[in-house]
């Protein structure tokens, strides 16, 4: 099958309708045409079509596949972007409700919010770091419509970067006086420990994620703009959320994030 041939909508509605029913679906590398990136990102585009036409709105972008070990697992050299859409945002310290996501792991991450667009398929470093109104210490929680966390990464793209839901710090600060390579990270269950990492962790630098990512949404004609929020990437391990469990994540001169799973009925 050609990619001009190609057709998206079917592999997209089987991750809205594992979505909708909460019943994971089988990976979706196998389906005739869906054999590479660009058809995967064509699946992910015809999924957020669909959710923009349900009156969802697009609020930033999330970069994945930041961390150099997980791109070796999964063939790759170089990260992949998802959609933040604005029913994914959750409060600072709010408790999520049971059974809202399928199979949720949780992350901590250094989060930016721009202040001007980002046009220019040559960004670069320092073009990327003047964009940077300030940045947010950040939960994400990633989730899949994959049984059983069975992906490739034709079905992490397809499946939108494996988004679910992310929370941001309330304490903004300035990117000027920080070395972001150099914040640890330190995320919490009930109190306890359970990833560690620093911002060296995200592709060296998270300016260096947030940078590669302006550029190429420029490429793609959907360039990063002024009051987008930008994940920029795992600063560690990601963990199995726990029902009922408390995560906080905390990041050196960015300060802390909290969020709770709601326990099982």
């Amino acid at each position: 099958m050609s990619a001009s041939s190609f057709d998206p909508l079917p592999a997209a509605r089987r991750l809205a309708e594992a979505a909708r029913t909460g019943a994971p679906c089988p990976p979706l590398r196998d389906d005739p045409g869906l054999g590479d990136i660009a058809s995967a990102y064509a699946v992910q585009e015809a999924g957020i079509a669909a959710a923009l036409d349900a009156g969802r709105v697009i609020v930033g972008r999330k970069i994945g596949l930041t961390a150099r070990s997980v791109q070796a697992q999964l063939g790759v050299e170089q990260p992949d972007y998802g959609a933040l859409l604005d029913d994914m945002a959750v409060d600072d310290g709010a408790t999520i409700a049971a059974g809202c996501l399928l199979q949720p792991k949780v992350e901590a991450e250094i989060a930016f919010v721009l202040d001007r667009d980002l046009p220019s398929p040559g960004t670069t470093l320092g073009e990327a770091a003047r964009a940077v109104a300030y940045a947010l210490p950040a939960i994400e929680i990633v989730d899949s419509r994959i049984a059983d966390w069975n992906i490739s990464i034709v079905d992490t793209i397809a499946d939108n970067a494996s988004s679910g839901l992310f929370v941001l710090g309330g304490a903004p600060r300035r990117i000027d006086a920080l070395d972001l390579r150099l914040c640890g990270m330190v995320l919490e269950q009930d109190g306890e420990g359970v990833s560690f990492g620093c911002g060296a962790a995200c592709l060296g630098n998270p300016l260096v994620a947030l940078a590669w990512l302006a550029r190429t949404m420029a490429r793609t004609s959907r360039p990063l703009r002024a009051g987008e929020v930008i994940l920029s990437g795992a600063l560690g391990a990601m963990t199995p959320m726990a029902p009922g469990a408390h995560y906080a994540a905390h990041i050196n001169g960015l300060g802390s994030v909290r969020v709770r799973l709601e326990a099982s009925a």
